[in-house]
Order: C-alpha cells, then structure tokens, then sequence
C-alpha cells in the first residue's frame, strides 16, 4: 500500500528548521541594519559638513583648501577642483544639510528596526532597497564602473534577502496556524475515554 503524501505538507518546514531559519534570519538582518547604520552615519557627517559649510564663499574655501595642501592652483587636478567649485550654482546648502539629517534619520530608524527584527522595517528596507534598483541600472547603463556595478549588486542582494525573510516569516506563521488549527481541531474531536 502506498502512502499518498499531501503537497502542503510536503513543503511545511519543521519547528527545528523553523528554529534554524530564524536565527540564521536574525543575522542577516543584523548585518543589513550595520549596513543602514553605516549609510546613516555617512549621511550624518554629510549633514554637518554642508551645515559647516552654509553660508561660506565656497570659492575661497577652495582656494584656501589647495594652498594648504601647497598644491600649485593651475596644475591639473586643483585646477579641475577649483573649476568645479567655481561652477557650483548658488545653492543653499542649508537645504541640503536638512536632506541629508532627514535621510540620516530614515537609515538610523530602519537599522534599529532591522536589529530590533520589526516586521515594518523588513518592509520598509525590502521596498527602500527595490525603488533604487531602476536606477542604479541606469547609472550602470550610462556610467559603466566597478562602483556602481558593486552598488547595484549589493542592494540586489539586500533586496533579495528581504524578500526570503518575509516569505519565510509568512511560511512560520502559516506554519503556526495551521499547527493551531490542528490543536484546535484534535481538542474538539470526542474522546474514547467519555
């Protein structure tokens, strides 16, 4: 006699595989949130310099910066800096130093999230991670490099591995529900012994 094996069942993970996937989960996600930490402390020194520099002539920064490396201003690099600098259009970086605290903040907040294992951050790093993909394929495109390709990689892999956790956070509570449902069904059978 064979015995016929339901596909659900088939494919319902154990509690010691459930066990294993969620601690191998949790440091996935804790290197994820080092990573978004790092982002946001990156943005956080960005914010300070732009507010260090908010209201500065730029130009003469500039100038001053190259004199103090004693870097010759019509040589080719410092000339390249001192153009750039000079071309800069009149912007308030103040505005930008506010761009980069509110992004620092987003990061800050995600990273805690990812290490806390909050669901919401899982979302919200899988969706943050995926809107950026379009385009770091077109940097790629246009300005092919070892950089943007590294970037692009990353958060494929990022974007990726959120979406395994997720899915497997929803086989563990389909896993949890069914194994209720059948701990309900089995209390609720009559018993021999009645």
């Amino acid at each position: 006699m064979t015995q016929h094996v339901q596909p659900e069942a088939a494919f319902t993970p154990t509690p010691g595989t459930l066990e294993k996937t969620m601690a191998s989960t949790t440091s996935g996600l804790r290197i994820i949130a080092a990573i978004e930490a790092f982002k946001g402390l990156i943005s956080l020194a960005v914010a300070l310099g732009l507010h260090e520099l908010a209201g500065r002539n730029l130009q003469q920064l500039a100038e001053t910066l190259v004199s103090h490396a004693h870097l010759n201003p019509a040589s080719h690099l410092p000339g390249i800096f001192m153009h750039a600098v000079s071309s800069l259009p009149d912007i308030d970086l103040s505005l930008l130093a506010i761009g980069a605290v509110a992004y620092a903040i987003i990061r800050l907040v995600e990273a805690y999230g990812l290490w806390k294992g909050l669901v919401w951050t899982e979302w919200f790093a899988l969706a943050s991670g995926a809107i950026y993909l379009p385009f770091e394929i077109y940097e790629m495109v246009v300005h092919t490099s070892a950089l943007s390709a590294a970037v692009f990689a990353l958060n494929v892999i990022v974007v990726g591995y959120m979406a395994f956790v997720l899915r497997s956070e929803r086989q563990v509570h389909h896993t949890e529900d069914a194994t209720t449902l059948a701990g309900a069904g089995k209390a609720n059978e009559p018993s021999e012994n009645r």
